[in-house]
């Protein structure tokens, strides 16, 4: 009698392409969860940036001057600087309306900068071409 050879185990395919589905549901899902920007705000239109999407925390600033920070009205940048923690004053990111005059996103800017930011950025729209 001949002896039997051992059968070579099969790679567990069937296990990994499960964990690489739950994980596709996984990120579909926590990326619902971040709330959306208000409808009604256009945002500044830039070519050729590189940049992440803007992040749920970020001040935004209305055509009127009005800020808002998560659907709540924010009255002053410094009301909206003193709720932060203190680690997210390190970068503290704006979201302005297309329609801001310039002079009013340069105030908001600097009064930022006055109450302890340490790097004030503008979040823009990028444009696909």
């Amino acid at each position: 009698m001949r002896p039997r050879r051992p059968r070579p185990q099969s790679e567990p395919t069937i296990a990994l392409i499960n964990i690489v589905f739950l994980m596709l549901i996984f990120f579909l899902v926590a990326g619902t969860l971040a709330q959306p920007l208000d409808p009604a705000l256009r945002l500044v239109s830039t070519r050729d940036l590189d940049g992440s999407p803007p992040p749920p925390d970020a001040l935004v600033v209305h055509p009127d001057g009005a800020l808002s920070h998560k659907g709540q009205v924010v009255d002053t940048p410094e009301t909206f600087l003193a709720a932060l923690a203190p680690e997210a004053r390190a970068t503290v990111r704006l979201v302005p309306d297309r329609d801001l005059p310039a002079a009013d996103l340069v105030a908001v800017a600097r009064a930022l900068r006055a109450g302890g930011a340490e790097r004030v950025l503008i979040v823009s729209e990028r444009v696909l071409q």
